[in-house]
């Protein structure tokens, strides 16, 4: 089952622990999730809309040379965008979501639906490659709940 943005919220107020994120397809929805709970800014400090390579490289310390050669939508992408995200907003955890929500592909050929969700904490990061179905909306937010139960995971 799926965590939510409460039971997780919850988890990371018992746990003394934060987490940040950096939000590409979703566009701050997982940070929306995670404020709409009362009492979330003990636990959550903020998060980038990193939509653009440009934003992923600077604030996010991106390689250059992986959005060059991969795109931004890739494994090695999310999981430095989690891991820039926790360190530039000193959390204990940080998310990263890149992929396509749709409705159309990007020049890549790369399927819509297709979305890496990572998670970094101290000294590790995971990332899961999602296939994922629906319109942008449902794609979005499917993305989130996983990030959310990556983390529910992880505490």
């Amino acid at each position: 089952m799926a965590a939510t943005a409460e039971s997780v919220v919850a988890a990371l107020k018992a746990a003394e622990k934060t987490v940040a994120t950096a939000e590409s397809c979703t566009g701050g929805l997982l940070g929306k999730l995670l404020t709409d709970v009362a009492g979330s800014s003990t636990v959550y400090p903020g998060g980038v809309i990193s939509y653009s390579c440009a934003v992923k490289h600077r604030y996010l310390g991106v390689d250059q040379r992986d959005l060059d050669t991969l795109g931004p939508v890739s494994k090695p992408v999310a999981r430095q965008m989690a891991e820039g995200v926790r360190a530039g907003m000193k959390a204990d955890f940080g998310i990263g979501i890149t992929g396509l929500a749709g409705p159309d592909s990007d020049d890549s050929g790369r399927p819509v639906g297709l979305v890496y969700v990572a998670l970094a904490g101290e000294g590790w990061t995971i990332c899961e490659e999602l296939h994922l179905t629906g319109d942008r909306t449902a794609i979005r937010q499917a993305a989130c709940e996983r990030a959310l139960t990556l983390l529910a995971d992880a505490l």
